[in-house]
Parts: structure tokens; sequence; C-alpha cells
């Protein structure tokens, strides 16, 4: 990267901890995508969960909502949807976008729904990543990881990014859904539509990201009629189509699930498997570890997938009245939980700023989420990346990033566009 590119983003940074800090607490908000693109909304966290860990924004481009961001009081949140509800949106939407479906941002995917629904559509889907599936599906990941890897360039520049991340992440999403191989890349697509803003991500305008949403729903639909007509198999569209809970559901319903399950087994592994090319660059020593011990694989992966945490947030809305750290949150306030916020909470996680691959417990980390809604793929998630890393030590002494990566202009899926590296050589 050139020294002008680091010298702005050194300055961008060092402005957003001088505003951290200088910014009346009541006017603090950290949901700008602005920050997340300059990897620059840690100074904004850190005060917050010091000076004022439950706290609440009167106005923004996103409306009114309450940031919770301490280990603790997240837990709390997330494992009571009784009071916090995931029925009106599990994301803080754009006040622009409110008028328009945001497949995030309904209340007819699992996610976004209370029990009893939630629970039989999830059930639904769920022999899809169960242990059972995932020992038949860990060849096939581990035989597309070895061609992704050996197709690579020695000693030429390339986007990890594009030709590892999104590929094997791709692939696998397309044998979950059984969806065209050749037009696998449909789905990257569609996912980064759905979780970057217009404008910094495929879809130059709101108009256009109804086009693409209307082309990724569509296009579903066609393979829900041809699933539903067809015996009953194990891909995921087959078991909503067949299932007891699931085959009644109305068409919006189906494009909200689709919407769900493109952006979960989409995006959070494969920016996970890009922030881990990043953290052990930026951390030699512990690629040292890693390469002297690949048993450090799993917790390796664990460290990351906390150190990383690949959606920032999640949103609820309160039943009713709540107390909070000694705030109320009333009924019908939008909370959002800053995942990103409590994997970094010196109170619960010791040196939390630090990337550390043997930590005591490196399961201890927020980025699945908590109770009913834990992430479903949370298994499937880690792994692809146990295994991908299982096949770089096997052929690669070194993985040596070029530049600074391209972030995501996004509050909710905390990634990267564009990662430029070299591989100098092969084992």
């Amino acid at each position: 990267m050139a020294d002008g590119t680091v010298d702005i983003l050194k300055d961008k940074r060092a402005a957003a901890r001088k505003a951290a800090y200088e910014t009346p607490i009541e006017e603090l908000h950290p949901a700008r995508a602005s920050l997340f693109r300059d990897d620059a909304m840690w100074p904004t966290f850190e005060r917050l969960r010091k000076e004022d860990p439950v706290h609440y924004t009167p106005d923004s481009n996103y409306g009114a909502y309450w940031s919770i961001t301490k280990y603790n009081d997240i837990m709390a949140v997330d494992s009571n949807h009784q009071v916090f509800s995931s029925a009106k949106g599990i994301t803080l939407t754009p006040k622009a976008a409110q008028g328009f479906r945001d497949p995030n941002n309904t209340a007819t995917n699992f996610i976004a729904m209370d029990p009893p629904r939630h629970d039989v559509q999830r059930k639904t889907v769920s022999p899809a990543v169960s242990p059972h599936a995932l020992s038949i599906m860990a060849p096939l990941i581990r035989e597309r990881a070895g061609l992704i890897l050996d197709s690579l360039p020695i000693g030429e520049d390339f986007d990890w990014v594009d030709l590892v991340s999104k590929e094997l992440t791709t692939m696998t999403l397309a044998t979950l859904f059984d969806f065209p191989f050749e037009e696998r890349r449909k789905l990257t697509r569609w996912s980064d539509a759905m979780t970057t803003a217009p404008g910094f991500g495929p879809a130059a305008d709101l108009a256009e990201m109804r086009a693409m949403m209307a082309e990724c729903f569509g296009y579903f639909t066609q393979l829900w009629n041809q699933r539903v007509n067809a015996e009953p198999a194990g891909d995921l569209i087959s078991m909503l189509a067949h299932g007891e809970d699931t085959r009644t559901m109305t068409q919006q319903e189906f494009h909200a699930n689709v919407a769900l399950l493109i952006i979960g087994g989409n995006d959070t592994t494969r920016n996970t498997i890009s922030g881990s090319v990043l953290a052990l660059n930026q951390n030699p020593d512990q690629y040292a570890k890693l390469r002297a011990d690949p048993s450090l694989i799993p917790s390796m992966v664990s460290e990351t997938i906390r150190w990383q945490t690949p959606l920032a947030h999640m949103a609820r809305t309160a039943t009713q009245d709540f107390e909070l750290g000694g705030k109320t949150i009333k009924e019908g306030d939008k909370v959002a939980m800053w995942y990103v916020s409590g994997n970094r909470d010196d109170t619960v996680i010791e040196n939390p700023n630090s990337y550390i691959i043997d930590r005591a417990r490196p399961r201890q980390h927020m980025s699945f989420g908590f109770g009913i809604h834990r992430c479903v793929g949370n298994r499937l998630a880690e792994l692809q990346l146990t295994i991908i890393w299982e096949e770089i030590l096997k052929r690669f002494p070194d993985i040596k990033l070029l530049e600074e990566p391209k972030r995501s202009f996004s509050i909710f899926v905390k990634g990267y566009e564009e990662m430029k590296v070299v591989l100098p050589s092969k084992l």
C-alpha cells in the first residue's frame, strides 16, 4: 500500500479517537458505516463500555436506538427473547430504507421470529448442519479447499477475498442449497447487495437493490417449485418445501428465509477466513506459533471468530419496559447488541484487543449470539475455517498481506471487499 494511503487511514483513525472522546457522551453513536470501513469504531465502543454501557441515541440515520456494549449485558438481552423480540427486525435499518422490505429486517425469517414459529422453522433446516451432515460434507469441503489453494499463483499478487474466501464459502453454500454450481457467484452478489449500503456494494442505488432482490427471490421461487414437485432431498430448499411446518409458508416467508440462509452461510465464514489472514499478518508471533504447532488450528479458529466478529451487531425490540444497567428501556425501543464491542470487553475477556491463538478459553466469545437465536450454522463455519487452514499449512510457509484490506461499508457485516496478498513459495 502506498505510504500516502496508510497515512490517510492513520489520520482517519486518530481523528475518530479524538472525536470519540471529545464528543458529548449523549451525542455519541456507533452506527456509522464509515467508522467500520476505516476500522475506526473501536474508540467509540471503548468509551461507551467505560462510561455508558447501556447508551441511548435519540436520533440518527437509523432512528432512535439503544447501544448495548458490554459482554454480560449483551448476553442478558440476547437470551431474553420474551422481553427483547426479533419480530420487528434483527438489524438497525437506515431511515431511507425503512419503507423498503429489507430481507434482513422482516418478521418472516426464523431468526426474525419469536417462539413458537421460530422453533419449528429452525428445526426444519437444522438437519442440514447436524454433526452427521457435517461429517458427510467435510471430505467435500477439504477436496474443494485443496483445489482452490492449488490453483493460486505463486509469487504473484492476487485478491484473497475473491479467489479463496468467497470461493470456498460460496461452493459450500451452493451445495447446501443444491444451487446450480456454475452460477454460484450469484449467491455472493446477492448477499453483498443485501448487506452493503446501496452505492457501496453491487447495487448502485435502492432501485437496483430492489431489482437484484427480485432476481434472487425469483430464482429461488423456481427452485422451490422444482423441489416441491420432486421427492424430498437433503438440501435446504427441499427441506423447506417438504417440511411439515414450512411447506405451507408464504412466499414472503420463504424469501426471507432464503435471505437469512444466504447471508448466514456466506458473509460470516468468508469474512472470518479473510480476517484470519489479516490477524496472523498483524501478529507474526502468533503465525509462527501456528506454523510450529498446527494442532492449535481449532483454537486459532475460535480466536479469529472472536477477534473478527463477522456480524457487528444484532437488533431487538423491547416488548415491555425493562431496566438494564440503571436505564429504563421503553416498550417499542430498538436495541442494538454490539457483539463487536462485547468481544473486546476486558471485564470478561482478558487482554481482549490482543490476538492470542492459544487462549485458555478461546470459545468464550459472542460472535454466534446466545439463546434461541444462536447461529444455527456455527459448527459449519468452524469446520470450513479449520479445514482451509489445515490445507494452507500443508502447502504454504507464508501468506504475505501486501496492503491494508478494503473493508465493507456496513454496520452489520464486518468484513472485507478486497485483500491483496502474495504467496512467496510453496512447500
